[in-house]
């Protein structure tokens, strides 16, 4: 399935970016340490986002199937960038907190899910993914 994104460069290290089928946007900025304001989320924060919403998304679709809510779940990611060149991301550290009561074996199922969201197993080998699951008994 294809799914069409247009990027207008707005000037000044800015852009939109427009979702095709909703019509959805969302606005970057380069960062303050790479010439940009830090006005918005720059095009790496926009990968670590897309790390956090799909780790969750993947749990939560496999807890639909298993009649499971994930509830209040959060999600935190921490980015970090390489302290020499090239200059990309270096480590990506996510913790993903869960409320609720779950067996082992759904427990399981979750943490494997988390593990196989589709971004994850995008990402270059070079990209350190520290992945936290907290269970908190609701």
């Amino acid at each position: 399935m294809s799914v069409p994104i247009d990027i207008t460069y707005e000037g000044q290290l800015h852009t939109t970016a427009v979702h095709g089928p909703s019509g959805a946007k969302i606005a970057t900025d380069a960062p303050k340490d790479n010439m940009g304001k830090g006005e918005a989320f720059s095009p790496t924060d926009l990968l670590a986002t897309a790390l956090g919403t799909c780790i969750i998304t993947t749990m939560a679709i496999v807890g639909q199937r298993e009649g499971l809510t994930l509830g209040d779940a959060t999600v935190h990611v921490e980015k970090e960038m390489t302290a020499t060149g090239p200059r990309r991301v270096a480590k990506l550290a996510v913790v993903v907190n869960l409320k609720g009561q779950y067996t082992d074996v759904q427990r399981q199922k979750l943490t494997n899910a988390a593990h196989a969201c589709p971004v994850h197993k995008s990402l270059h080998p070079d990209v350190q993914v520290e992945l936290t699951l907290n269970w908190a008994d609701a």
